[in-house]
């Protein structure tokens, strides 16, 4: 029903000027072609030029570049398969299953077969064999596999280890356990199950049917921890299924005043579509050049899936190197064994090659003496002496038992590598991509024997002050494994590059011979990609197999009587009005609404119209788009329809007495009005949905929050809302969650669209605009923060490591399109991942290993992005230097996702066993390589020293705390909080810091602008620690207590708080003041720059021993005992327990 807004909710429609014949026809289930057809190549050729911004064109030089190659011919067309991947293994039709009837069925379940696309390079036109544009895989035995589209071979495979067969897109339901010395009768490791988030499998709600499957090849694995090898799925998920309508249906306008609902249509044709489909935008290509230029107008080899997005399946041509490596060397051929300053120089007569590596400047000299000089020589002898002492210091035994004071009294930074200083200055900042292990053990044997994980942690799209952007029609990357060059490849030459992954001899093009910044020629080893180990590429058009898609936003607002009691929706309205210009886009950019109660409402904000309108539809259990072109607005033509409806839209369900949710047909909904396009779905929910598709049930029992026996319903009740993420991402749409309540919402389930589709999650417990102000502030300021931070369209994330290094298990919200690939339907700076690893050939050839992360985006002004972090670390061949290496804090981030997944899959309780285990085992491996040692002793290398500690703090967090009083929805967040939060952030949330504040001392002080901002040490989270003379901060990263002894200085009381004594001070301050006093000047500037140094607030609660806060206060100080919980002294004891069985 269209209704003008100032009516009033459910006021029948004012008489209208519009000719009354014009309102008797509505399209019931319209086709979405209008709006998709706004996104072709004509209309992007005719109205779109891309910003300017302050980036590196490098000048073309007319002597040696010549005329440069224009870009290929962009695609117009192209199939509507949501991930097409370039190989399938022919599965046993016994794994091999359609989804429940009973469960969530789309509309429009299939794809034409044939569709047109153009070949930027040829004038021809082709069509897809309807096979391939099926998001699955197939494979023969008996042939090498192809790609489906070209018949180009793959470049890899990966074999099973028992059958020797390739499988190809299989993701395997192992992970490897940590491994274990010592025997026990009953141990519990980080291993496979066949079920959850890291076995990736699917499993039928009960008493659901299971028709035979129409295409037994589609299977799917998409589970938020993937793994890339090993046998397939038990139930695969069919993702190429979406809303779209499969013909028009129309019906008759209903009475004015009634809902809209649906008449029975007429049959028809289903319609082949010809618009470019999301799915298939990000598989802009990048791997697609058949040189190491990624520009070219004479390719005939293009991508056309997301495997070959990244080039994870391209086959490079001939190599034009008249000298190419011999394929009969190993691997790591040429690479130094030793320290790059002592390498040994090889006469021409003794290779064709100069000696060369990452630690030899990568000029074009090509016989470079080792040391120019004396002091040259000197600068190395001295820097291998600090390498050996820090390595002594790292290894230096500490006694547990016997040392209580081993908390660093700042903050802890990354263990150094025992990488030359050359190289550390080129490497990439821990800040955004950091390894477990510093230095890498060179077999898997050697891992084996330290008991350590090796893992990744990145943090790829991190809001960075300084970035070199490069826009050139040139992006150098190895022909074989499609590395990017950076700068620990090293320079044969002048002509010649050698990949420091794959070792392949490659060809420095001729534009990359010019350098911009020094404005010469003939020296690309001093070209900025080969200077920074962190850059972003403007990409051309060769990186997009569509336009680059704008910046689309739709907000999805749940209005039941518990959502208007919470007045959340003012809060949300009242943002978006004041931060309306700063929302990230261009000129292009859409947006519109829904709101939901047990009808979902749609908002008419066409431009022309004077106000805008409402349009009910109360036919949940089949949703449809009432006017598919209205709905969806430009954000700038229909500038003033927005603001009045943001203006109206808190008071239009004021009186409401609804009290059900449909949140299931809201999606619905949603999704079909963002499939044409891709974009951003903002979701905000108060309740558990009661109605309609993906309704849930309370499955908490409050009597059960603290018992020790088992937390039960951490897995999602249904599969509704994972089905439909999978479908949101196969189509570029990213679902973020925002939930506020105060009831049990079952985050279990609900959390799923935004982990499987790369959203976000968002939840604020107890949340009432006048009942609780601490989270209101909370809420406002990190809504502004999500509404304006930088955002990424359309994404795909690769890691390439080099050889004999493999990538098993992902941790993050994302979903894996092939082996490696993760496909990110949105990227935002805030959200970090996991990497697990192993090592499958010995490294014994190299002295180094690198790994690289590219993330090819769309930025929200339309620019085809590509972000490359290289992490270069050395080799190592004794347990002594591994351990040396160990980063704790990466390792306990690692082991906490890896924790998650094994609540998940299989008990909390194992997963705590297995935390225990990883520290028992890694413990004992040391002591086993350390000699004269007595029994009764615990002992740790002081890279470890924190170890024990770390894992009792972790244990003791919401996500994994028992007998403490832990609401079930409360735990799955902070579980959702491990998967995806950075390193830096994470670490706060797990160990908290405590600072005495009521005396800021001036020393160790920084100047950030113009204030001095002091820095008190770090104390050990301990009651032991406190005072009642005194006042103390405690950090814990979202939140932030603030405890106040009883005999506090009346003085900071006064100056800091305002109140004259400790007894005034109230029991609900949650802010410090603005006071003119030096003392108040200086804690406030501290908790400001804590404050700062986060993306989003940290509530502050200033509380005293009678506050109802203190038992959160006094939980996080893990040293100490607790009803549920050991003190650290005596895990200690435990551990020591455990190790000596």
């Amino acid at each position: 029903m269209q209704q003008p807004l100032s009516t009033g909710h459910g006021a029948p429609l004012q008489n209208s000027s519009t000719a009354p014949e014009r309102h008797q026809q509505m399209p019931n289930k319209a086709s979405l072609a209008p709006m998709a057809g706004q996104y072709n190549f004509a209309y992007y050729q005719n109205n779109y030029q891309a910003p300017v911004h302050n980036i590196i064109r490098p000048p073309l030089c007319p002597t040696s570049l010549g005329t440069p190659q224009g870009p290929g011919q962009m695609y117009t067309t192209l199939p509507l398969g949501p991930n097409l991947i370039s190989a399938r293994p022919q599965l046993d039709p016994t794994f091999v299953s359609a989804p429940p009837q009973g469960g969530y069925v789309p509309s429009g379940g299939h794809y034409p077969g044939q569709v047109p696309y153009n070949v930027p390079s040829q004038s021809t036109t082709q069509g897809i064999p309807p096979h391939s544009s099926y998001p699955g895989f197939s494979y023969h035995p008996a042939m090498p596999a192809f790609n489906t589209h070209y018949n180009a071979p793959l470049t890899s495979q990966t074999v099973h280890p028992a059958t020797s067969q390739p499988l190809v897109g299989v993701l395997p339901s192992h992970v490897k356990p940590l491994p274990e010395t010592v025997q026990r009768l009953s141990q519990a490791s980080f291993q496979p199950y066949p079920a959850g988030n890291t076995a990736a499998s699917w499993h039928p709600l009960p008493g659901a049917s299971m028709p035979a499957p129409t295409n037994p090849t589609a299977a799917v694995s998409s589970a938020n921890s993937q793994t890339s090898a090993g046998p397939p799925l038990s139930m695969p998920h069919n993702i190429n299924q979406s809303y779209l309508p499969d013909r028009a249906k129309v019906a008759t306008l209903p009475v004015v005043g009634a809902p809209l609902v649906r008449r029975q249509p007429p049959l028809a044709d289903p319609s082949v579509s010809t618009s470019a489909s999301p799915a298939s935008a990000s598989g802009a290509q990048e791997g697609v050049d058949s040189s190491s230029s990624s520009s070219s107008s004479t390719n005939t080899s293009l991508p056309n899936n997301y495997d070959a997005l990244e080039g994870g399946s391209y086959q490079a041509p001939a190599p034009s190197d008249p000298h190419p490596l011999k394929s009969t060397k190993p691997f790591g051929y040429a690479y130094p064994t030793l320290q790059p300053a002592y390498q040994n120089v090889v006469s021409p007569s003794q290779s064709v090659c100069p000696p060369t590596g990452p630690g030899y400047s990568p000029g074009p000299q090509q016989f470079a003496q080792p040391f120019s000089s004396v002091n040259q020589l000197s600068s190395t002898m001295e820097g291998l002496t600090f390498r050996n002492n820090r390595k002594a210091e790292a290894l230096r035994q500490v006694s547990l038992l016997q040392e209580r004071n081993i908390l660093p009294p700042v903050p802890m930074l990354s263990p150094q590598s025992n990488l030359s200083p050359e190289l550390k200055k080129l490497n990439c900042s821990p800040d955004l991509f950091r390894c477990t292990l510093m230095n890498i053990p060179q077999t898997q044997a050697l891992l084996n024997k330290a008991k350590l994980p090796l893992g990744l942690l990145l943090h790829p799209f991190r809001d960075l002050t300084h970035l070199p952007v490069i826009t050139s029609s040139t992006i150098v990357r190895c022909r074989t494994c499609r590395t990017y060059i950076n700068p620990f490849v090293s320079f044969l030459d002048q002509r010649r590059w050698k990949c420091n992954l794959c070792y392949r001899v490659n060809d420095v093009p001729e534009e990359f011979m010019y350098n911009p910044l020094t404005r010469s020629y003939g020296e690309p080893h001093k070209r900025p990609e080969v200077q920074t180990a962190t850059v972003e590429f403007i990409a051309s058009s060769d990186y997009m197999l569509r336009p680059p898609q704008p910046a689309v936003y739709l907000f999805v607002f749940d209005v039941s009587h518990n959502a208007v009691e919470s007045g959340y929706l003012n809060i949300c309205c009242q943002s978006l009005l004041e931060n309306f210009d700063k929302l990230p886009g261009d000129s292009r950019t859409r947006i519109g609404f829904i709101t939901f109660d047990s009808t979902v409402h749609f908002f008419n904000l066409q431009e022309g119209l004077s106000q805008p309108q409402m349009l009910i539809v109360s036919d949940i259990e089949d949703i449809f788009i009432p006017t598919p072109d209205s709905l969806m607005v430009n954000l700038h033509e229909s500038k003033e329809l927005i603001k009045d409806l943001l203006k109206v839209l808190p008071t239009m369900f004021t009186s409401t007495r609804e009290t059900h949710s449909a949140l299931g047909p809201a999606l619905q909904a949603a999704f079909k009005l963002m499939s044409a396009t891709g974009g951003r779905i903002s979701v905000f929910q108060t309740q558990l949905p009661s109605v309609g598709v993906g309704h849930l049930l309370s499955r908490e029992d409050p009597n059960q929050r603290s018992t020790t026996k088992g937390v039960q319903h951490l897995a999602p009740a249904t599969d509704f809302y994972k089905k439909f993420a999978l479908d949101c991402s196969g189509q570029q749409v990213a679902v973020d969650l925002f939930l506020l309540s105060g009831q049990y919402t079952d985050m279990a389930s609900l959390a799923c669209m935004s982990k499987y589709s790369a959203g976000s999650v968002f939840y604020y417990p107890s949340f009432h605009h006048i009942h609780n102000p601490a989270q209101v502030e909370k809420f406002q300021k990190d809504l502004k923060r999500y509404l304006i931070r930088k955002i990424g369209f359309e994404a795909v994330m690769r890691i390439r490591c080099t050889k004999g290094l493999s990538i098993h298990t992902f941790h993050g919200n994302f979903f894996v399109r092939s082996t490696d690939l993760l496909s990110l339907a949105n990227i935002n700076p805030d959200s970090g991942f996991t990497v697990q690893m192993s090592i499958e050939e010995n490294l014994v050839d190299t002295s180094i290993v690198c790994f690289q992360a590219a993330l090819l985006y769309t930025s929200s002004k339309g620019e085809r992005r590509i972000r490359v972090h290289t992490l270069c670390l050395p080799v190592v061949n004794s347990v002594a230097d591994v351990y040396a290496g160990a980063d704790v804090q990466a390792i306990t981030c690692l082991l906490a996702t890896m924790a998650v997944d094994r609540s998940v899959s299989s008990s909390l309780s194992d997963a705590r066993d297995a935390l225990v285990n990883a520290v028992v085992d890694s413990l004992s491996a040391y002591r086993s390589t350390v000699s004269n040692l007595q029994r009764s002793v615990l002992v740790a290398p002081n890279s470890l020293r924190l170890f024990a500690l770390y894992i009792l703090a972790l244990l003791r967090q919401q996500a994994f705390r028992t007998g403490t009083s832990t609401r079930l929805d409360e735990r799955v967040f902070a579980m959702c909080e491990m998967k995806t939060q950075p390193l830096v952030h994470l670490m706060l949330t797990i160990h908290p810091n405590l600072y005495r504040i009521d005396n800021l001392p001036d020393e160790g002080s920084i100047t950030v602008g113009d204030k001095a901002i002091p820095q008190p040490p770090i104390m050990q989270l301990s009651a032991e620690k406190l005072s009642k003379e005194g006042a103390f901060l405690m950090d814990c990263g979202s939140v932030m207590y603030l405890w106040i002894g009883k005999n506090c200085s009346s003085n900071f009381i006064s100056e800091v708080l305002g109140f004259p004594n400790h007894a005034s001070i109230p029991q609900n301050m949650t802010q410090l003041p603005e006071l003119n006093t030096v003392l108040s000047q200086r804690t406030s500037s501290f908790v400001s720059w804590l404050r700062d140094s986060r993306p989003f607030l940290s509530i502050l609660y200033i509380m005293k021993d009678d506050s109802p806060m203190r038992a959160n206060f006094f939980q996080r100080l893990v040293e100490d005992r607790s009803e549920s919980a050991l003190s650290y002294y005596e895990f200690l004891l435990h551990i020591q327990q455990q190790i000596s069985k």
